[in-house]
């Protein structure tokens, strides 16, 4: 009894009442002798028999349980799960609470790259009393607004072409994982501010090359764009790309704040004739990123490829991106630029809070020390080595506001580097589908109807304003601070609450090592058992 009552329970209801419709729709158009009957059942069978045929196939199929359990009713289910992340953005949440960025912080790069009033009325929606909230004090005495647009030179001495660089400038991207038209507006938005755009490890792609902007090279394990065919690198292939005029500095990829130590394959179905001429890859074969380098092994191995990038560029400046991961390993970097003599020119340091298109959820979510802690950490590790003065530090990592720049270059990055930033000032909705070729603003996606909606003119003038924007709203921090250039920020001009009845400044906080420390032998305790592990010869800790 109970099985033949099972079509009426009301799991099994919906798919009941349709197979019923269905049935019914059918008797009467074959049973009912008017001629123009079938036009009036016809699109309601259509649409009943669909529902009923859906609902039996759900039955027997054997891939969801939820489907043979509540065959049709189940597929609601599914469709709220699918647009779940658009209701809970646009219904939910609140200015403040988006992941990774907030409404707020997304809107702001909109209003500066369209160069609309990015003003907010009524007072701050923050709660300023919640364990750590973070602020920047101000001057009695403050200053008038600087009128340069801040500018560092990199480039230490062993460096014969020097880069005068602007502090916020466009972080790595390749071509693949932007479209090209993406690729075109950043680098010709970079033309028109004066400011440089980072290439990624994908190649210098002609959409790099297009509009003349000022290019970062940035060379990852694949050495795309300068790699043997056995994936080798090519120091031929390297010097003729590294001397053209346009590419300023050269940069190592040591790992990737978002997936540290996680390598990557593009599969030989997306090596397109184009990527396969970009990267130097073969093409129909799998496209493969190792998670570790070929041309060096060691510490020492290092630097002295990094001195020889730097050579083959013709004297530009060479240095290298990481995530701090073992703190004696960065250590060890440390110690073989004192024994070998070999120094970059510069360390960009990306957080675990960094982007990616992808990456596994470990990788992500637990992997890699946040961008503040490994600036500060590089910061004082080459003040205790006494080369800080020759070494300029960028910190990468989920910046996208004035603020977020001033509260890194007070615990020691010269400049910043923004990646979703720019993805927002190019129109990214933050839709989380970067990694489906389904982008919905065609910033990442490969596909050629999609991208063609992102028109590039436009995008070209919303790329420059949201720099130069950034870059107003921080003269106008840095006067009320009572400061006229980013290298006098320190510590003490910011605090974070740590309870609701206490505040800690950021000199508490990031406690600084006196110059030399490290060779003097320092007692504090988050360097000193790593610096007696760290091996010029070896990344592997000593005993």
């Amino acid at each position: 009894m109970e099985t033949l009552l099972l079509p009426f329970s009301p799991r099994f209801i919906v798919m009941t009442i349709c197979a019923v419709i269905t049935a019914l729709l059918l008797a009467i158009g074959v049973f009912d002798h008017n001629p123009k009957i079938w036009h009036v059942v016809l699109v309601p069978l259509i649409i009943f028999g669909a529902l009923t045929l859906l609902g039996i196939r759900d039955l027997v199929q054997k891939n969801h349980a939820v489907l043979r359990n509540y065959p049709i009713s189940a597929h609601v289910r599914f469709l709220l799960e699918e647009i779940r992340p658009e209701m809970r953005q646009y219904f939910f949440e609140s200015e403040k609470d988006g992941m990774p960025f907030s409404r707020d912080t997304r809107a702001v790069v909109y209003q500066r790259a369209k160069a609309v009033l990015d003003k907010r009325p009524f007072g701050t929606q923050e709660d300023v009393y919640r364990e750590g909230y973070e602020w920047m004090h101000h001057s009695v005495a403050p200053k008038p607004r600087a009128d340069e647009k801040f500018r560092i030179t990199i480039g230490g001495p062993d460096c014969t072409r020097p880069y005068s660089a602007s502090v916020f400038n466009i972080s790595a991207m390749s071509f693949g994982a932007l479209s090209p038209n993406a690729v075109r507006a950043l680098n010709a938005g970079a033309k028109k501010g004066g400011f440089a755009h980072d290439t990624g490890e994908g190649g210098v792609s002609p959409y790099h090359r297009e509009n003349g902007g000022d290019i970062i090279w940035e060379v990852g394990s694949g050495y795309f764009g300068c790699r043997n065919r056995d994936g080798t690198f090519n120091s031929d292939e390297f010097a003729r790309v590294a001397g053209e005029d346009q590419i300023k500095m050269v940069e190592l990829k040591i790992s990737q704040g978002a997936k540290p130590g996680h390598g990557g394959v593009l599969p030989a179905a997306k090596v397109s004739e184009e990527i396969s001429k970009i990267r130097g890859v073969p093409l129909g074969e799998d496209c493969i990123s190792p998670a570790y380098h070929k041309a060096f092994s060691t510490p020492l191995q290092m630097m002295e490829f990094i001195a020889q990038m730097r050579k083959l560029s013709g004297g530009k400046p060479a240095g290298f991106k990481m995530c701090i991961g073992h703190p004696w390993e960065f250590l060890a970097i440390c110690k073989a630029m004192k024994e070998s003599g070999l120094y970059p020119d510069f360390i960009v340091v990306d957080g675990n809070e960094g982007g990616t298109g992808a990456a596994p959820l470990e990788f992500m979510d637990h992997l890699g020390m946040p961008m503040r802690e490994g600036v500060n950490f590089v910061h004082n590790a080459l003040v205790g080595i006494n080369a800080r003065d020759r070494i300029r530090i960028g910190a990468s990592g989920k910046i996208a506001t004035a603020f977020d720049m001033a509260r890194a270059m007070a615990i020691g990055a010269d400049w910043c580097n923004s990646a979703r930033g720019f993805m927002f000032a190019l129109g990214c909705i933050q839709s989380l589908s970067c990694h489906t070729d389904r982008c919905p603003t065609g910033v990442t996606s490969q596909d050629p109807i999609r991208n063609r909606a992102l028109y590039v003119p436009d995008k070209i003038e919303r790329v420059y304003n949201y720099h130069h924007s950034t870059l107003h709203a921080l003269t106008e921090l840095l006067a009320a601070a009572g400061l006229e250039h980013t290298r006098e920020l320190r510590p003490i001009h910011f605090s974070q609450r740590s309870s609701t009845t206490e505040v800690c400044s950021f000199a508490e906080l990031y406690p600084a090592l006196r110059p030399g420390e490290l060779l003097e032998g320092t007692q504090d305790r988050r360097f000193r058992d790593a610096w007696a592990m760290a091996r010029s010869d070896s990344f592997q800790p000593a005993g």
